[in-house]
């Protein structure tokens, strides 16, 4: 049996899986900079936080199903396989350190406690100044405009195999 078709099938299925479940934090941080309401903001942090472990899962599987096609289909001999995951790590890395510290300044300047925060760690006072420049920050179009770019090369190198 040819396992290729099933594992790309597989792959580009956990590749969409993530990108809807990862869409929810994208939106949301960008829609974080025109709310000014803590309930808002609040609610908006959860139904990101809410997303994450599905496009956590979707991601572990899109990084099996991808190493599993590439020796089915003998590509660790090409350059794009290698550049794709240079991509997905560098992404990986650049949006768990600086989405996470973003969203955790939110949480932390609502009075409530971050994604990184250790059990036990005393609630901080909420602070609204703090909210505001929070808010405020270009840190989600940043964080939007490279896992866009990102995306874009992901994709250009699986599809057109430059080399």
């Amino acid at each position: 049996m040819n396992w290729q078709p099933w594992l790309i099938l597989l792959h580009v299925t956990a590749g969409f899986t993530f990108a809807l479940a990862h869409g929810v934090s994208a939106f949301t941080t960008l829609k974080l900079r025109s709310e000014r309401d803590p309930a808002r903001v609040s609610a908006l942090l959860d139904l990101s936080k809410y997303s994450l472990p599905i496009s956590d899962i979707a991601l572990l599987v899109l990084l099996a199903s991808g190493i599993a096609a590439g020796f089915v289909g003998s590509y660790w001999g090409e350059l794009w396989i290698w550049a794709s995951i240079g991509v997905l790590v560098f992404l990986f890395i650049f949006m768990s350190v600086r989405g996470v510290q973003h969203h955790d300044a939110i949480r932390h300047a609502l009075g409530t406690v971050g994604f990184y925060d250790k059990k036990g760690a005393p609630v901080p006072e909420p602070d609204p100044a703090a909210l505001a420049s929070a808010l405020d920050s270009p840190r989600g179009l940043e964080l939007a405009a490279v896992g866009g770019i990102g995306l874009l090369i992901l994709l250009w190198l699986m599809v057109v195999k430059p080399f």
